[in-house]
């Protein structure tokens, strides 16, 4: 690629740490910004940098929250009898969007990966344990994703809190609604069957 000036190419470059941008989006984004909504960079600038310094962790959940506790846990009206665990924040806002679950959460921020360094601690897996040890759970929710991380994941917290006597209940995967057999991938299909329930 054409060096453009060092600030366009730093931007450039910046923009790239972004999920799904590659090298001809990222360009494109800075022409935008650049070119045709200068207001919108300053804007965006602002949005960014007050962002970094004053959203954080939520200290029970791990949801990202603007205070010590986020909006849910500091929710008395929430069930504190169940826990649902997810691997990142959007899946919380999936869940709450889809479903009536008025529940708690546990947000992994990621998921068991030994070969990238991933453990227990990188997930806050001491944190969960503590909670769980607070003996209010009576149902843990494992709402990973169905990849090999992920069901290695949901197995490993599964065991966590069958030790404790605390019900683990798992997303049910499979077929979507409006899906026709014929359309379904070998291994969903395979996943809906064995997990077939009573009518």
């Amino acid at each position: 690629m054409a060096k453009l000036g060092p600030n366009i190419d730093q931007l450039i470059q910046a923009l790239r740490c972004l999920p799904g941008v590659g090298p001809k989006s990222a360009q494109r984004m800075t022409f935008h910004l650049l070119e045709r909504d200068r207001d919108g960079a300053t804007q965006l600038m602002h949005a960014l940098q007050s962002a970094l310094e004053s959203v954080r962790h939520c200290q029970r959940c791990r949801i990202l929250c603007e205070s010590e506790l986020c909006t849910r846990c500091s929710d008395e009206r929430r069930r504190e009898d169940q826990l649902c665990v997810v691997e990142m924040p959007s899946d919380v806002l999936a869940i709450d969007q889809a479903t009536h679950y008025q529940g708690q959460y546990f947000v992994l921020t990621g998921h068991l990966s030994p070969l990238d360094g991933i453990g227990p601690e990188a997930l806050g897996i001491p944190s969960l344990i503590k909670w769980l040890d607070e003996g209010k759970v009576q149902e843990l929710i494992l709402a990973t994703n169905p990849t090999v991380e992920g069901e290695a994941t949901a197995h490993y917290i599964s065991e966590l809190a069958r030790s404790r006597q605390i019900h683990v209940t798992r997303l049910a995967h499979g077929i979507p609604i409006g899906g026709e057999l014929e359309y379904v991938d070998s291994g969903t299909l395979s996943h809906a069957f064995s997990g077939r329930g009573s009518v």
